[in-house]
């Protein structure tokens, strides 16, 4: 199985990015995907979740500005990032979950800075 996260970069405030995380090897469509994202000397923190069944959770803190979407056909998970602000800077990585089966991507990094 292998997760490979990528569309990271530097971005002004208010600007927009969408990462995506294209999945190899694995019944994408079974799995729960999920985006988290890391600032350095904090803990790994819950962005959204894409279920198998179509539903999708956002993290109150970006609620209305992040959202994620799945591409059964592509195997892809995204995330598009609106309104971004300094605080988003983090690396982010995507998830895929099932069961005990569980694998993470190496994450890419989001730095959003005038």
């Amino acid at each position: 199985v292998q997760l490979q996260a990528s569309g990271g970069g530097l971005v002004q405030p208010g600007g927009s990015l969408r990462l995506s995380c294209a999945a190899s090897r694995m019944a994408f469509s079974r799995y729960t995907m999920s985006w988290y994202r890391q600032v350095p000397g904090k803990q790994r923190d819950l962005v959204a979740h894409a279920f198998p069944s179509g539903t999708i959770t956002v993290t109150d803190s970006v609620k209305g500005r992040f959202t994620i979407s799945r591409d059964t056909a592509k195997n892809t998970v995204y995330l598009q990032m609106n309104s971004l602000k300094p605080e988003d800077t983090a690396v982010y990585y995507c998830r895929g979950l099932l069961g005990s089966s569980e694998y993470w991507g190496k994450g890419t990094l989001v730095t959003v800075s005038s």
